[in-house]
């Protein structure tokens, strides 16, 4: 996120009760969740012969360390309602702010990508788009990328020019004899900051899913189609084509449950992005409580993501139960060995598909 201005009005001591409980249950369930996720993935071969995964895990270690190295101190000032690690820090908590925000949502736009190819193009060109090389690149950018808006304008001052005095006017309350570790933005780099965090890949996601949704939907009428074409004319119940419709369930599935991580996100973050825009052109007069609900509305986001896994994908569910269960067997995939399905194929529009 772009701007990080503190609540200059300040919390009572029962304000700041529930506020330190709820931060703390936060912050716990995102460091949970988000190791629940990396250690599943590590130890179960099946979850990692998946491509998706691989993003999956890194913006489990981006979440992971939004909990770690962001939340905490934002919610010592909070509750303390002063800044006590000095400028310099402040500086490099709100960069790592910025840039491990940015890095979560660009791996929900790579997600989102790869899901695409999967589920919308053929299986060859989905081999060819996402070797082990193009994944690696575009998880490089996921963290290279953050860094433009980030470590670079924010340590060099980009985002000061222009409003430094009102900067050091709001670091330093007389009146309670605080300091704050304030972080406001200009109108160039707001907009800049939030089309490249936001919007740009909030866009990208749209389109992804509205088209992964459309092709879900085709799919599902052509294995109709030939389920009809080859029902029996005897009027014998016919066998309907069990690995097709898998497929397609299994694709829509995963569809629907990136969808709703998506939603989640920008349910998240959206009222932040759009205030951190609106704020400058109104010359900065957003309540610094509103500001704090919005922020810890996207700190939620972090804790979030796990969950959805645990109860919208079998896969991972699975998974947890075994490491939670420390290896209970009752959770473990069936042995598909030995089992025969006679199989055919048939093609259609150009792709061959396997019917068992």
């Amino acid at each position: 996120f772009c701007v990080l201005p503190s609540s200059s009005e300040g919390f009572g001591v029962a304000e700041k009760i529930v506020l330190l409980t709820f931060i703390s249950a936060v912050i716990l369930m995102a460091i949970l969740g988000n190791l629940l996720v990396m250690v599943a993935v590590c130890r179960d071969r099946q979850l990692r012969k998946i491509k998706t995964n691989y993003f999956i895990v890194s913006l489990a270690f981006a979440d992971l360390l939004v909990s770690v190295l962001v939340m905490p101190f934002g919610a010592i000032e909070l509750v303390q309602d002063n800044w006590i690690y000095g400028e310099m820090f402040c500086l490099v908590r709100t960069s790592l702010d910025v840039l491990l925000t940015t890095a979560s949502i660009l791996h929900l736009c790579c997600i989102s990508l790869d899901r695409y190819y999967a589920i919308c193009c053929q299986p060859l060109v989905y081999r060819n788009k996402m070797t082990p090389l193009r994944i690696a690149v575009m998880l490089g950018g996921c963290w290279v990328i953050p860094t433009f808006i980030s470590f670079l304008p924010i340590m060099q001052g980009w985002n000061s020019i222009g409003i430094i005095d009102l900067i050091q006017q709001r670091q330093f309350n007389k009146a309670s004899n605080s300091t704050y570790c304030i972080f406001m933005v200009n109108k160039p780099y707001a907009i800049t900051c939030s089309v490249v965090a936001f919007y740009i890949p909030f866009l990208l996601m749209v389109l992804a899913y509205y088209r992964i949704y459309v092709t879900a939907r085709e799919h599902a009428r052509q294995i109709q189609v030939l389920q009809r074409a080859g029902a029996p004319t005897d009027g014998r119940q016919h066998h309907p084509d069990q690995h097709s419709t898998h497929r397609m369930k299994t694709e829509t599935k995963a569809a629907k449950t990136l969808c709703i991580i998506m939603g989640c996100f920008c349910l998240c973050w959206a009222p932040f992005f759009i205030t951190n825009i609106v704020d400058p052109f109104i010359n900065y007069t957003v309540p610094g409580k509103l500001w704090t609900a919005f922020l810890w509305l996207g700190y939620i986001n972090s804790g979030l993501n796990p969950f959805l896994y645990a109860f919208l994908n079998k896969s991972f569910r699975r998974a947890f139960l075994i490491i939670l269960c420390c290896g209970d067997e009752r959770y473990r995939r069936p042995s598909i060995l030995g089992q025969t399905v006679p199989c055919s194929t048939t093609t259609i529009n150009g792709s061959t598909h396997v019917l068992r």
